[in-house]
């Protein structure tokens, strides 16, 4: 999705993330999309979770240069780098009552110090520029309150969750009750929705109600990571809803993926994908805020080979609030004895971070195992592959239904109902060769393929989301 080059414009974009993988990689991917345009964009955080988002990017050229101020040689995009107060970064913790990372909450509790600093950037970069447009991750409100207070800045929510589940969202608080008329059969699936009960902390509950809510109607519109072609009777609530114009410009991450000019850049894991028959790979990964305990990953290591499928399966534990930080609390993650060597010819194991991206848009995926956290979802729909659903937090069992019901492109690993309950290896093969290996899979197959191909022509010129980005840029540069 890049835009026409020309002059930078007198506008300045000012990114604020929030400090977890799926947020910060969203929104740098949206700022390479921006800074396509020629517009200059200020990407503000903490110096280890800027360090982050740049070294674990994927799909494009950032050649892991974290010490280079811009990215991949794209110098619209500049590092904003700012010290947060000593905070807690202890393990996580695998038998916790809910899968939600409590561990992480000292961190995003700090996060909230980053109000004076990046005010004073604003005020820096106002009066350097025409005009400032603010773009933060929702659940950073609070830190960029004071955006209201400068005369030539606006902002804009970024919404990290899909449109579907937002609205479901508002739906509940509603009591289901609309200032307008809706065909409900249209738009709730038939089925029983996952409640929201074990999605949240109290105590995140508690950040989102002083830190978010209390902030509504900050911005000017919202940017979502979608397109039309998947939730357009879902954006088009929620512009009704609010009143304001809701961006549906997304996927944000790269669509084409660029191989590496030399094979030693390879990730061990594409190269034994490369060996393999055409869709017949599951990906198995539960992202970056997962941690699931021994007893857990023993069924699971169990009904991967029991199913007798191909797979790749990312077995790390949870994302510390720094992840450059090691101690002696680091948990070692066990299979069961000689695992590795029985699978070796159908199945991989990989324990440190992997291409993502690479891996579901490689012609030998077939199905992916996901958490549902709305970052994945986009990006196996995106590269046109079905999943298989095991909800753990969040926003994940709506995005899981949304995946199984509304798109129709993917099978249940788990029921968000039976999420206390451990996971049994017999379920594992069920879902694992239902996807892979059967009728009803090759059709969730063909679904994804189709949807992916939507999806990507999307964001090509005359689609979609390319569409609604040039309004967005033309509403910011007017």
């Amino acid at each position: 999705m890049n835009g026409q080059k020309s002059h930078k414009p007198q506008v300045s974009v000012v990114m604020v993330p929030f400090p977890a993988q799926g947020h910060l990689n969203q929104l740098l991917h949206l700022s390479r999309l921006i800074s396509s345009y020629g517009i200059p964009v200020h990407y503000a955080g903490s110096t280890t979770h800027n360090r982050q988002a740049k070294h674990r990017l994927q799909g494009g050229n950032n050649n892991n240069n974290n010490n280079n101020n811009n990215l991949g040689g794209n110098n619209d995009i500049h590092f904003h780098d700012f010290q947060l107060p000593a905070y807690d970064s202890p393990p996580p913790n695998p038998h916790s009552s809910t899968h939600f990372p409590l561990h992480l909450q000292p961190l995003w509790d700090a996060s909230i110090h980053l109000r004076q600093p990046i005010s004073e950037l604003l005020l820096e970069l106002s009066s350097n520029s025409r005009r400032i447009v603010v773009i933060y991750d929702s659940l950073m409100a609070y830190v960029v309150q004071d955006v209201r207070d400068i005369l030539n800045a606006e902002s804009y929510s970024f919404v990290p969750c899909g449109a579907f589940t937002v609205f479901l969202g508002l739906w509940d608080t509603m009591n289901h009750v609309l200032p307008f008329e809706i065909d409900a059969n249209d738009v709730i699936p038939s089925c029983n929705l996952p409640s929201n009960e074990g999605c949240f902390t109290p105590e995140m509950e508690n950040f989102i109600a002083e830190n978010v809510h209390k902030f509504a109607g900050l911005e000017n519109g919202s940017l979502y990571n979608t397109s039309r072609v998947i939730e357009g009777k879902y954006v088009k609530l929620l512009e009704r809803l609010s009143g304001k114009n809701c961006y549906a410009i997304g996927p944000f991450n790269p669509v084409e993926i660029s191989k590496p000019k030399s094979e030693i850049q390879r990730h061990k894991c594409l190269e034994w994908l490369d060996k393999q028959e055409k869709e017949s790979v599951v990906y198995v990964c539960f992202g970056t805020m997962t941690s699931i305990s021994d007893e857990q990953i023993n069924e699971l290591a169990i009904g991967l080979e029991k199913s007798g499928q191909k797979f790749i399966w990312v077995l790390r534990d949870a994302d510390k609030g720094d992840v450059f930080t090691e101690n002696e609390t680091v948990r070692k993650l066990e299979l069961p004895e000689g695992y590795e060597e029985r699978v070796k010819n159908r199945g991989i194991v990989v324990r440190e971070w992997a291409p993502q991206l690479e891996i579901l848009s490689h012609s030998s995926t077939g199905g992916f195992m996901s958490h549902c956290g709305w970052n994945s979802c986009m990006e196996s729909i995106s590269m046109g592959v079905a999943m298989a659903t095991w909800p753990m937090h969040s926003d994940q069992p709506r995005n899981a239904v949304f995946v199984t019901q509304v798109l129709r492109i993917g099978t249940v690993v788990r029921e968000w109902s039976r999420r206390s309950e451990l996971v049994r290896s017999s379920d594992v093969v069920s879902a694992v060769t239902r996807l892979i290996a059967s009728e009803e899979g090759a059709e969730m197959r063909r679904r994804a393929v189709e949807l992916g191909s939507a999806v990507r022509t999307s964001i090509a010129a005359g689609g979609s989301s390319r569409i609604e980005m040039d309004s967005f840029i033309a509403e910011i540069t007017k």
